[in-house]
C-alpha cells in the first residue's frame, strides 16, 4: 500500500515499468484508492485528490489516458475501486505507467493507493439484429351486388345563430391615495445556470474591517491554460480570463453599505492538466490571505468576504 501527502505543487508521484503485456490486446487497468482525509474544524473542506493514469511507451507515445475525478471523503475512510479499458499498441513492448496528482497541497489531498491490476478483457462484439419481417398478402374478398335500399331526405331545420355575449370584468375603482405595490424582479433574484448546477463549497471566509480589498489571482503551478470566470454576489465579473504568471487584480469595498461579497470561481476549462487550479491573493486591512482553489465541471469554488462585527 502506497500513501501519498499532496506536495504544495501538483504533479506526478509515481511511475513504474509494465511488462508481460500482450500486443494488440484488450486490457482492463484497475486501482484501489482511499480519500484519507476527514472533516475537521482546522480544515473543513479539504482538496480532493484527482489522479491522472498515462500509459505510453518506452519512446514516450501516449497508449492510454484516464483521470479517476476526485477522490471523495467520506465519514469514515473507504476503499474504492478505479478502473478503465485500453488496446496495448500492435507491437509487443513494455509500457511505461505514470500517476499524477493534479490537485494542489495544503488542508486534503492525502490518500492511499493500492493493488494495481492489468486484466486482459475480450472486447464485446457488437450486435448486429436484421430485420426478418414476412411480407402480407391479402386477398379481395368478391362481395355479391345487393340492390341499394331507397333514401329518405329530409330538409335540414334551421335553427337560430347563437349569439356570443360578452361578459365586461368589474371594475375596482381606483385610489387615488392607494399605493400600487410592484412584484419583485425575477431577474434580480436569479443565479446563472452555472452556478446552480454546480456544487459550490466554500474554500475560505474572512472577516474585515472597511475599506476597499484588492483580489490577485495566479494560475497555481505550471501555466496550462487555465480559464475562469469570476461571479461577485451572483453577477458577473471577470469572464473567460486565462491564468498566468501575472495576475488578474480587481478590488471591491466592503462597507456598512456592502457588508457582504460571494466570489464565485468557475472553471471554463480544465487546460492540459486537470483540474483548473489558481492562488487567490486576498490584500485588506494590512493583511495578507492565500487562498489555493481548485475547480472542475462539477464543482466551482466560492470565497466569502464579510465586514467585521
Amino acid at each position: 500500500m502506497m500513501l501519498v501527502n499532496g506536495s504544495r505543487d501538483a504533479g506526478g508521484f509515481l511511475t513504474t515499468t509494465i511488462d508481460g503485456l500482450k500486443s494488440g490486446t484488450y486490457y482492463e487497468f484497475a486501482a484501489w484508492m482511499m480519500n484519507l482525509c476527514k472533516n475537521t474544524k482546522k480544515c473543513p473542506f479539504p482538496l480532493l485528490p484527482v489522479i491522472s493514469v498515462l500509459l505510453t511507451t518506452t519512446d514516450g507515445k501516449m497508449v492510454a489516458q484516464f483521470s479517476t475525478g476526485e477522490l471523495t471523503r467520506g465519514e469514515t475512510p473507504e476503499w474504492r475501486r478505479q478502473n478503465a479499458f485500453f488496446t496495448t499498441p500492435p507491437t509487443k513492448a513494455p509500457l511505461i505507467l505514470t500517476m499524477i496528482d493534479n490537485s494542489p497541497g495544503g488542508c486534503g489531498n492525502d490518500f492511499a493507493l493500492d493493488d494495481i491490476t492489468f486484466r486482459e478483457c475480450i472486447k464485446p462484439k457488437p450486435v448486429v439484429v436484421t430485420s426478418t419481417k414476412v411480407p402480407v398478402i391479402v386477398k379481395k374478398q368478391v362481395v355479391p351486388s345487393r340492390p341499394m335500399p331507397k333514401r329518405t331526405v329530409q330538409k335540414p331545420v334551421k335553427e337560430p345563430l347563437a349569439v356570443a355575449t360578452t361578459v365586461k370584468p368589474e371594475i375596482e375603482p381606483v385610489v387615488a391615495d392607494k399605493p400600487v405595490i410592484k412584484p419583485p424582479s425575477r431577474v434580480a433574484t436569479l443565479r446563472p445556470a452555472v452556478l446552480t448546477t454546480r456544487a459550490n463549497p466554500l474554500i475560505k471566509q474572512i472577516e474585515t474591517e472597511a475599506g476597499e480589498i484588492k483580489l490577485d489571482l495566479y494560475d497555481n503551478g505550471d501555466i496550462d491554460g487555465d480559464s475562469v470566470s469570476i461571479y461577485h454576489n451572483n453577477s458577473l465579473l471577470v469572464q473567460n480570463a486565462r491564468l498566468l504568471q501575472k495576475p488578474i487584480s480587481f478590488r471591491i469595498v466592503v462597507d456598512p453599505d456592502h457588508p457582504h461579497h460571494e466570489l464565485i470561481m468557475v472553471a471554463d476549462n480544465l487546460g492540459s492538466i486537470p483540474p483548473n487550479t489558481s492562488m487567490m491573493v486576498v490584500t485588506a486591512a494590512g493583511k495578507r490571505y492565500e487562498v489555493f482553489i481548485s475547480s472542475n465541471e462539477q464543482r466551482n469554488a466560492k470565497v466569502v468576504i464579510d465586514l467585521k462585527k
